[in-house]
């Protein structure tokens, strides 16, 4: 018998997931990626000679990643070389104050205690075994399964769990209302408000359990060596050894409908691909807004603009820094984070004293400077792409303001124009078509945002759906185990 075909479009880490899990199970699997190189945001940029991640910076949930591989036959510690950081983050603000973070509970209590005083250090024990309820009621009946609806989920986890952990799990009250109740100090509020961000939302409208975060990089922060894009690579080389047919730089401008069902692709240089099944692997609002072809339209409801997640803009450098010791991931406060948030999703503006994060990308256990150093810095932006142009003015201007809360906080950073490279809302939303470059798809807000999301089957038979804008959500693991939930649904629709 021939082998069933499914199309992939798109080879961010869902898309490669996805076409992993298919391609083992026997389908013939085709991958159509629009960019040169694949992994989505997982992403390099070249800054004079050398290369800088430009999207995502660390690997949590590593054992997403070896159960993917595993069950495809092979190991990722042959196929990467991982390094947990000693140090999840280190932490400063502007107007005083430096903690580290490490994925040791009893060492980042006593930092706590020394930063903040033996009430909030008790408050982050109650904060942390919170988390870990919150994760363990959480991590199999919602992340790891098919989209629940409420009751299912409930159901799910009184099946597995003990009902106290509905408790555990409540959404309300907010993050920033809820971390109120284990930290007295506004910095730490600031420093735990920030998983909000992970998931491109507002700590002041999304949900208390994204208070899982805390358990998740508990567990470790890894890096890879090389960057993070070695990860992409590490999937695509592991689909093709499984007989994926990968195709970069090919946009696919329409998903072709017959008698009611997904049947095939149309690419923009007029190819025609059939196929039993399609797997879209982008934010589904280039879906919704007929992107893909006005046929494909209804399979997912639109995304209204304001309730788009957040865009960023970040700055590649190739530099040099003093003052301040950075390590590897590191965050940079002002002083009124909840104005941060009103200013990017009320006014949709950035503010003129953002949050920077900045990833030392030679900085760690097995760091090397070797002189200038490889830099990601980072502010959090409206997710209006589409919409607003970013002028270089606009965009030298905003880059200001986050050198001097750096400076403010004690670093200074010295580098060339020519060594900076730039990424705005618009060039994301250019790669990301249909985001208006939101990072994240949809944003987490109010208690039922986690329910909102699509799942791995859109409303068009045939046509499934992974990545960031679906079931789980957003980030590196939870794209992926999208994608092993739509490979999940296609087998148990077709086989």
């Amino acid at each position: 018998m021939t082998a069933r075909h499914a199309i992939v479009i798109g080879a961010g880490a869902g898309g490669l997931a996805a076409g992993i899990d298919l391609a083992r199970s026997g389908f013939r699997v085709t991958m159509l990626e629009r960019a040169a190189t694949p992994g989505g945001k997982m992403h390099m940029r070249e800054v004079d000679d050398r290369a800088v991640d430009g999207g995502p910076t660390v690997l949590t949930m590593r054992s997403i990643f070896e159960q993917l591989f595993s069950d495809a036959g092979a190991r990722l510690s042959d196929r990467l070389t991982l390094t947990q950081s000693p140090v999840i983050a280190r932490h400063a603000w502007s107007h005083g104050g430096t903690l580290d973070l490490y994925p040791d509970l009893t060492r980042s209590r006593q930092c706590i205690e020394a930063f903040a005083g033996s009430e909030d250090a008790a408050g982050f024990e109650r904060f942390y075994s919170q988390s870990a309820r919150i994760h363990r009621a959480l991590a199999e009946t919602f992340m790891a399964a098919p989209k629940p609806n409420p009751m299912t989920l409930v159901g799910r986890v009184l099946r597995q769990h003990h009902p106290s952990s509905l408790i555990a799990a409540r959404p309300s009250p907010n993050l920033w209302q809820a971390l109120g109740q284990f930290f007295s100090d506004e910095r730490l509020r600031q420093l735990f408000a920030r998983y909000a961000t992970y998931v491109g939302s507002s700590p002041l409208s999304a949900p208390a359990t994204l208070m899982l975060i805390a358990h998740v990089e508990l567990e470790g922060v890894w890096l890879v060596e090389g960057g993070m894009h070695r990860l992409a690579k590490a999937l695509a080389t592991l689909g093709q050894e499984l007989g994926i047919d990968l195709h970069l730089n090919t946009h696919v401008n329409e998903v072709l409908v017959k008698k009611g069902r997904a049947a095939g692709v149309r690419l923009e240089d007029g190819t025609v691909l059939p196929a039993d099944v399609v797997v879209f692997n982008g934010d589904t609002d280039a879906l919704a807004t007929g992107q893909l072809g006005s046929e494909v339209m209804r399979a997912v409801k639109p995304r209204p603009r304001q309730k788009r997640a957040l865009s960023a803009l970040t700055w590649c450098i190739k530099g040099n820094s003093s003052g301040f010791e950075l390590d590897h991931h590191n965050v940079f406060f002002e002083s009124n984070y909840p104005s941060e948030f009103s200013t990017i999703f009320s006014e949709r503006e950035v503010p003129t004293k953002p949050t920077v994060y900045l990833c030392a990308q030679d900085r760690g256990p097995n760091g090397s400077l070797n002189g200038s150093e490889r830099l990601l810095m980072l502010v959090n932006a409206p997710a209006d792409g589409d919409t607003n142009t970013w002028s270089e003015d606009k965009v030298a201007r905003t880059r200001d303001n986050a050198l001097a809360v750096l400076e403010r906080c004690g670093l200074n950073l010295i580098f060339r124009d020519s060594n900076c490279v730039s990424t705005t809302p618009t060039d994301w939303h250019g790669r990301f078509p249909g985001s208006g470059g939101s990072l994240y798809g949809g944003a987490s807000h109010g208690i039922w945002s986690s329910f909102t999301r699509p799942g791995a089957r859109s409303r068009l038979k045939g046509l499934y759906l992974s990545g960031g804008s679906v079931h789980p959500g957003p980030g590196v693991p939870m794209a992926a185990l999208s994608g092993r939930l739509a490979a999940s649904a296609v087998l148990r629709d077709i086989g």
